[in-house]
């Protein structure tokens, strides 16, 4: 099975064409993600047949669990099914989870360099994250959870302060006067991750911001852990950091695998702009 190796700002993928293949997806994720026992990557990109685009992505997380959609995940997908002649046009649509996404390329050379993405529209209505408004683990009270920016949660004895919005996935975020590298992710992250509070878990995002057109990030990526770079979270956290007016627009991600830049559009949707690069191709012999 021919797979290709792709790399966004450092968020890395095994794209496969999968139009015609039928597989345990889940199963091969977990195996073919693997940094030591496979081919190492944050997540499997399968590209599929769509009777409502031009093409159809389904993206596996190194767990097995499949997410509903990703942005650098996209912009790896829509760089091979250009250079494969899969598409037509440098302006194409890509049907997901989180429904249809559009997606430009940028090509030199015959060769995509940057991929820009329309994330659509982010959400903040609780049932859309999804947040669970009643839970055991709360003394089952219901839980107010109206105020979604800067929302107390408390993980162990540390409370975090965190704001919610889905981009067709779930994210929170938590801002910072430190310098994103200080705060413990390894450790904080998976409990975000899993708390009860997020019944289908969660991204957590920590940022700060430098400037009025900078903000540095870190995240963790449920069903990955912490990755070089998250193109959702990086929408996430330029929402949030508009929604807050900590930013103007637009705004450069700052990511531990390279800069992202991240617009939210005077029609609410979100786009998100980066290089993206293809690093090698290989047979899957498994």
């Amino acid at each position: 099975m021919t797979f290709a190796k792709l790399q966004a700002t450092g968020n890395d993928f095994v794209v496969i064409d999968a139009r015609h293949l039928k597989k345990q997806w889940a199963s091969l994720a977990r195996q073919i993600c693997h940094r030591h026992f496979g081919v190492g990557a944050d997540g499997l990109i399968l590209v599929m047949p769509s009777k409502t685009a031009e093409v159809k992505m389904r993206m596996f997380n190194p767990d097995g669990s499949e997410a509903e959609v990703c942005g650098n995940g996209l912009r790896c997908l829509a760089k091979y099914v250009f250079e494969k002649g899969l598409v037509r046009g440098r302006e194409f649509r890509v049907e997901t989870q989180a429904g249809i996404k559009t997606v430009r390329v940028a090509v030199y050379r015959k060769k995509v360099k940057r991929v820009k993405v329309n994330m659509g529209t982010p959400a903040f209505a609780p049932e859309d994250i999804p947040v669970s408004r009643d839970s055991k683990n709360f003394g089952n009270s219901r839980l107010d959870i109206t105020p979604i920016i800067d929302y107390p949660l408390k993980v162990d004895d540390v409370e975090l302060s965190v704001s919610l919005v889905s981009l067709g996935n779930p994210h929170a975020v938590m801002f910072t006067t430190e310098p994103v590298s200080r705060f413990p992710l390894a450790l904080i992250g998976p409990k975000v991750e899993s708390h009860p509070l997020f019944p289908e878990r969660i991204n957590f995002e920590i940022a700060r911001v430098l400037d009025e057109r900078t903000i540095e990030v870190r995240v963790w990526e449920r069903g990955a852990g912490e990755t070089l770079s998250c193109g959702s979270g990086a929408c996430a956290v330029a929402t949030i950091a508009r929604h807050k007016r900590l930013v103007d627009k637009p705004v450069d991600i700052i990511l531990p695998g390279g800069k992202l830049s991240v617009t939210w559009a005077e029609s609410g949707e979100v786009l998100i702009n980066g290089p993206v690069e293809e690093i090698f191709i290989g047979q899957w012999l498994k």
